[in-house]
């Protein structure tokens, strides 16, 4: 509890219809909860079964705005980004019309806040507007971006200087100027709407949301001091923002239930899968899974189970369903993959409960494609990963991962493509797995990751840097009140 009185404040929870941005954002609520804090989340009637059930043993309240989705010319009842493919002319248009269907949401919540009156709303990046309705009642908005405070750095360094404009070929490596660490990247891996500075409905969302960010009381970030303390100085003194490290935000979960609760419906039982797991040997496990957006296609995947079986090691992998609407086929497979990986290999067809397995002792390594959600569960579980970074800022999160904190190895992808990635071989996808799990490397960056994990831990304990600075905000807010 802070320190400056023991009155109750309110503040709202606004996040992005997306799991990979609603995930985090109830963890926050919880963490606000855990110090006396009253909290509402804010979200849309067809969102508020999934909610109810993550937060189902907290005392956190939902208030609730209509979507626009015929309005916006969505289909009817669509009310979260998951599932809206980004490929092709269609795909982009109904990412562009879910964009323009948030907007509209401005009226609604305004209302909704002159009725509550809360006395804070931490809203998602993706509700730019949000600091100037919260403005307009004289209530402060904080930014939840979800992502580090390394990628948050790295891309405004790439928006202020634009150092891909000085290479002359896409392949060509460029530094991020002023960034601790001195990066490297190539342009491929800039995202499409930087590098080719295109003029649409999302890269004008974003220049707003850079504008709403300066004008905003402050950013919370899901991460904690010590994993990016020079990015968080920076961010801080070069960049000056307001800003509050809490995380990681995914460890105010204890029980199994709830980090079973973590996402969508799992394909498979949680027993099932850790009495699979708990037949293996510790750290003889290797855990694939590239998050909620990525999509690979059937060539890819087939890619990544030659590769797997060559590197001879045990796994566990997620497979998205609906690949290249394959739902019935097993094209993605070479011939009699399934029968020869029995008792070695288990694939889980859908959702996974992804913090249960990658605390579990038998994994020792995370096929990852670096969204920063999944980046955070493998440090806090004390697991290093083989990076496969697809789009968004994963590319950034990919350098903290094998350059800074050394806990891994990086498959190769090259190219920043939405959804269906970089094309990886077979080959690379062995000797990545390979170097991760066996020899002097493997134990090494096993235990860098074992050492962040406990750091991870005593972040959010009592007197620890996360700890701290939530108490801060806290106070922050009690005293702007008063």
């Amino acid at each position: 509890m802070g320190s400056l009185g023991k009155e109750q404040l309110h503040v709202f929870f606004f996040p992005f219809m997306a799991h990979g941005h609603t995930i985090p954002a109830l963890d926050l609520a919880k963490l606000f909860v855990s110090r006396g804090v009253k909290a509402s989340i804010v979200t849309t009637p067809l969102n508020v079964p999934y909610i109810s059930k993550a937060i189902a043993n907290t005392d956190i309240g939902i208030r609730t705005i209509r979507f626009p989705s015929v309005e916006a010319g969505l289909p009817e009842g669509c009310e979260n980004a998951d599932g809206i493919t980004t490929q092709g002319a269609e795909g982009r248009g109904l990412v562009e019309k879910f964009l323009k269907a948030t907007t509209m949401l401005q009226e609604p919540l305004e209302q909704l806040l002159e009725e509550a009156r809360p006395d804070c709303i931490v809203a998602d990046m993706f509700f730019p507007w949000s600091t100037d309705a919260a403005a307009k009642f004289g209530i402060p908005r904080l930014v939840f971006h979800g992502i580090g405070v390394l990628a948050l750095c790295a891309a405004e360094c790439v928006r202020r200087y634009e150092p891909y404009k000085n290479v002359l070929s896409d392949s060509e490596q460029f530094v991020l100027p002023g960034l601790p660490g001195g990066f490297k990247l190539i342009r491929n891996q800039v995202p499409d709407h930087v590098k080719n500075d295109v003029e649409n409905v999302f890269t004008r969302m974003m220049k707003l949301v850079l504008e709403s960010e300066t004008k905003s009381f402050g950013v919370v970030i899901n991460s904690f001091y010590e994993l990016e303390s020079a990015y968080a100085d920076y961010y801080r003194n070069e960049l000056g923002r307001n800003a509050w490290q809490v995380g990681p935000v995914l460890l105010c979960n204890q029980n199994s239930e709830d980090k079973q609760q973590r996402g969508k419906e799992t394909a498979i039982e949680e027993h099932e899968c850790l009495k699979w797991l708990d037949s293996k040997k510790p750290n003889s496990v290797i855990y694939i899974c590239f998050g909620s957006m990525a999509n690979f296609r059937a060539s890819q995947l087939k890619e990544i189970a030659i590769g797997l079986e060559a590197s001879g090691q045990q796994f566990i992998w997620v497979v998205r369903k609906g690949i290249d609407q394959e739902e019935e086929t097993e094209e993605w497979l070479p011939e009699g993959f399934e029968k020869r990986i029995e008792g070695k290999g288990l694939i889980i067809r859908g959702w996974a409960p992804q913090v249960l397995i990658l605390n579990h002792e038998a994994v020792g390594g995370f096929v990852t494609h670096c969204g920063w959600n999944s980046t955070l569960e493998s440090i806090s579980a004390g697991v290093p990963m083989v990076t496969w970074p697809v789009a968004a800022e994963q590319f950034y999160n990919e350098k903290l991962v094998t350059e800074v904190l050394n806990i891994g190895v990086a498959v190769g992808a090259k190219k920043w493509v939405r959804m269906y990635g970089d094309f990886v071989k077979n080959e690379a996808v062995e000797k990545a797995v390979s170097r991760l799990m066996v020899g002097e490397d493997a134990e090494e960056m096993r235990s860098r990751a074992k050492v962040l994990g406990k750091m991870a831990q005593k972040a959010v304990q009592e007197g620890g840097s996360s700890y701290n600075d939530l108490n801060a905000l806290i106070d922050e807010l009690r005293l702007r009140r008063h």
